[in-house]
């Protein structure tokens, strides 16, 4: 059976810099896989890579059996690739509405976007409330929330998550990894990135971890939480 997706020996360079050596790693419909591993280890550059927005200098990706590598970035979320990136990215001299609108920009199916949006929203009603507001005087949660609903808006079939608990209290670190879970089970596969371990490893079936661009340990996310070089590295467990 083919993966949803397929990363096969993947380089990236920017300049001098070697981001990305030899990475592979692969995702089945219906998982949570999470990628994880220090600030700078390229765990944002492998989604970049995948969803066309760098160009690796080797290797390829693939989407549902098709090769995507080199492909503009637009034609990848039409086919159901998307991406909620990192800082949010939301447009916020724009309203709330507005953004979530930006994310439906592909598809043409009106009343199929109405119930989409009145989907997103019933899985964040915080930002429900917030419809007509600038998205810019949001709280980072908000933005948070905003930039995972305006991805739900294109319908993906995989959905990349780049550290969407980066720099948000516990509290909402909690919300927030609990809706992915429910859109997980409604039926999106998702990429998650994240600094966080011990929240990715909770809430992933597989995990891969990242160290200094190169993929240096995969498994079951319930055994690489129990394993002691991860518990030390990316835990803060010492025993």
């Amino acid at each position: 059976m083919t993966a949803m997706l397929e990363i096969d020996d993947v380089d990236v360079h920017y300049g001098g810099i070697h981001a990305l050596r030899g990475v592979s790693l692969k995702v089945e419909q219906g998982e949570i896989v999470t990628l994880i591993g220090a600030n700078g280890a390229g765990k944002t550059t492998t989604l970049r890579a995948v969803s066309g927005l760098v160009k690796p200098t080797k290797g390829t990706v693939k989407f549902n059996g098709e090769l995507i590598t080199g492909i503009a970035p637009h034609v990848i979320v039409g086919r159901g690739l998307v991406m909620a990136p990192e800082g949010r990215g939301i447009f916020s001299n724009m309203t709330v509405e507005e953004n979530l609108d930006i994310g439906a920009f592909l598809r043409k199916d009106k009343a199929a976007i109405a119930k989409d949006k009145e989907h997103a929203l019933s899985l964040f009603p915080r930002i429900k409330e917030r419809l007509a507001q600038n998205a810019g005087t949001l709280s980072g949660g908000e933005q948070q929330m905003l930039a995972i609903a305006r991805a739900i808006m294109s319908r993906p079939k995989l959905l990349l998550l780049d550290e969407p608990s980066l720099g948000l209290a516990p509290q909402i670190v909690a919300l927030i990894f609990k809706i992915v879970r429910t859109i997980a089970a409604e039926g999106t596969t998702i990429l998650l990135v994240e600094q966080n371990a011990h929240m990715a490893l909770g809430v992933a079936q597989r995990a891969y971890v990242l160290e200094v661009g190169e993929i240096v340990l995969q498994g079951p996310a319930k055994q690489l939480a129990n394993d002691d070089k991860i518990r030390k590295a990316y835990l803060g467990i010492h025993e």
